[in-house]
């Protein structure tokens, strides 16, 4: 197959940039992190969740739930927590 100096370089550019794009991807696979779920909800939370951030708004549900959560964790700093929970 023979080229001309302008098809080669389009060709040659076109290189180029699949391979940017490949060592895009390769630097984004490298710095990519497990995803570690944290709490495990049960169903009836997962579905109380799913319904209030329908008729609250995600952003808002979300602030909430982590403000209870650091509560929660705060009163458990002292290195005391309950047997069970009631």
């Amino acid at each position: 197959m023979k080229y001309n100096k302008e098809d080669r370089e389009k060709y040659s550019e076109a290189i180029d940039r699949m391979q940017e794009g490949l060592d895009t991807m390769i630097d984004l696979y490298n710095e990519a992190e497990d995803d570690e779920e944290l709490i495990q909800y049960n169903e009836e939370v997962i579905t109380a969740i799913r319904q209030a951030k329908e008729s609250f708004g995600e952003d808002f549900i979300n602030q909430k739930i982590n403000t209870i959560v650091k509560e929660v964790l705060s009163l458990m700093q002292g290195g005391k927590t309950p047997d069970k929970d009631k």
